[in-house]
């Protein structure tokens, strides 16, 4: 096993960032590069904020250096067009133009979907608060090394309120549930090869059950994707229980899988 070069891409504000740690939540940053540590030890690393980073000239510069590059979660929705998420998705056009090989976890795969052209948009079947359920890998996702020794049906972490409506030119769908049609795919630009998929491997329950709380007001008053706190509560008894019979090593198959792909090539 070689040594990587990675480049983590932090999705959040600085200012969310904040709250996770005055509540005693890893960041996404944190999540992912503890979660690539069960399978990968030999790492340097660089981190990335793009929404705080104004001048991307210097790490510009270095993208061809990374053997791959990894654009995690955010609380932020990608049609809503701030200065923060707009230099997201210049950054993005960028990586596009030098890194190789791009992991695009929820977040990151909606970023990556806007900047090569595809349509994002607030997902008409719901959200997953959490977990998502019933996922299921296509025939082409089966030929997919993303899912080498995945179930072609699971659960897994994940938090997202957006959907992709309309695919990237070339993309290939692999995988999908009755909530978001487009759960895995994958497409190419420039010298990138993207990886992307709508919900949380590198994340934990115990984490996304954390944020639940955290969330709980926005999730019943502005969300509303919850009448009340017992409602909640039942919801996090569900998790909690799928939590008991998941394997740690069957949710993160598709980093594992991931970082084998960046060894082999």
């Amino acid at each position: 096993m070689k040594k990587l070069s990675l480049l983590v891409v932090e999705g959040n504000l600085l200012s969310e960032n904040k709250n996770f740690k005055d509540a005693g939540i890893q960041t996404h940053t944190e999540s992912l590069k503890e979660s690539i540590s069960n399978y990968q030890k030999k790492i340097n690393y660089e981190i990335l904020n793009p929404s705080s980073e104004e001048n991307f000239n210097k790490i510009i510069n270095k993208l061809e250096s990374f053997d791959g590059m990894v654009w995690g979660g955010s609380s932020l929705n990608i049609y809503n067009d701030t200065p923060e998420i707009r230099r997201q998705i210049y950054f993005m056009k960028e990586c596009f133009k030098r890194v190789k090989n791009i992991f695009a976890i929820c977040w990151g795969m909606q970023v990556a979907v806007t900047a090569a052209g595809g349509i994002v948009r607030k997902s008409i079947n719901g959200a997953h608060i959490g977990i998502a359920k019933n996922i299921k890998i296509n025939n082409e996702g089966l030929k997919h090394p993303i899912y080498k020794n995945k179930k072609s049906l699971f659960n897994t972490p994940a938090f997202n309120f957006d959907e992709v409506e309309t695919l990237p030119d070339g993309a290939m769908l692999l995988s999908s549930n009755p909530i978001n049609k487009v759960q895995g795919l994958q497409f190419e630009v420039g010298v990138s090869k993207i990886w992307g998929i709508q919900y949380h491997p590198e994340i934990t329950y115990e984490k996304m059950i954390s944020l639940i709380n955290f969330r709980k007001d926005r999730l019943i008053n502005y969300r509303k994707v919850f009448e009340n706190e017992n409602d909640i509560d039942v919801h996090i008894k569900n998790i909690e229980q799928e939590n008991k019979v998941t394997d740690k090593n069957s949710r993160m198959q598709e980093l594992k899988n991931w970082l084998e792909y960046l060894n082999e090539n």
